[in-house]
Parts: C-alpha cells; structure tokens; sequence
C-alpha cells in the first residue's frame, strides 16, 4: 500500500564552531535505525501545511532533543532535487519520484548531549567536518557539510 508522505523535506546540518575557524567545526551525524551504518544529518518530511521552518524544528526535536529556537537557526535558501531511493518509494503515492529538500543549519556554541529518538536512530556522533561529509551517505548532505565554512565566515562578516 502506498504512503502518504509529502515529498517535501527538510535537511538540517548542526553544528558547532567555537571559535569560528574552520578546522573547529564539528558536525553532528545520526546513524538510521532503519539502516545501520548509514549516517546523516536531521531529515523529515513536512507535515501537513507546516512551514519549512517548523519541519526544521519539529525534526531537530524529534530527532535530537534539541530544542532550535534556542540555537542559531538558519534558513540557508537552498534547494536540493533529488530522485527518491527505491527502498524509500512506499513511503510516498503512486508515482512520486522526486523530492524537494529544504536545507537549513543550526549552530550550537558548544558540542552539546543529544537525545536520539531510538525508533529512528541507533547513535551519534560529533566528526570535525571533512570526516562528517566522507561518512554521509547522501550526496547532498555531503554537499551541504562542505558548505559550512563558506557560510559560518560569511556569516562572521556580515
């Protein structure tokens, strides 16, 4: 039976940079229950007619325990297409294909404790950022790591 799942979701790299130089940066990575040894970034769906911005929060709580309101929250205006992977299809109608990821940042002071929900992560990790974009396994989570200092010393100089 197929799913009902929007194909609209959200890609939320969080992160710590204290000082803000680039060999400082640590990301945070999520190992997926459904698939052990793939690991990645906050993702999910949009739920509803919730914006963009409240999937970003709804799935940093739900998969972490953070709350990213009190973080640096940051829509980083940016779109990944992308075709759905085949073991992931049910999960969408008849005939979907493609998804639309909206990605955003959260920027932490410090390396913080994280509450995984075990129903959809086994473990997590901080990894310095080149080591977090070799163990993803999403290109476009890789793309967006790789991203980070751009915008972290674009943001340090505006």
């Amino acid at each position: 039976m197929p799913g009902n799942k929007q194909p609209v979701s959200i890609l939320a790299v969080i992160y710590n940079s204290n000082p803000l130089t680039e060999s400082d940066i640590e990301v945070l990575l999520l190992e997926r229950a459904d698939l052990p040894g793939y690991w990645q970034s906050v993702t999910g769906s949009r739920d509803g007619e919730e914006t963009m911005r409240e999937t970003a929060i709804r799935e940093v709580l739900e998969e972490t325990g953070l709350v990213a309101g009190q973080y640096e929250l940051s829509d980083w205006q940016c779109q990944n297409h992308y075709e759905i992977y085949p073991h992931w299809q049910h999960r969408y109608p008849v005939g979907v294909t493609q998804n639309v990821e909206h990605v955003f940042g959260v920027q932490l002071p410090v390396r913080v404790e994280i509450k995984i929900s075990p129903r959809e992560h086994l473990n997590y990790q901080w990894l310095p950022l080149q080591a977090a974009a070799d163990k993803v396994f999403s290109p476009s989570n890789r793309d967006m790591i790789l991203q980070l200092p751009q915008r972290v010393i674009r943001k340090l100089h505006e």
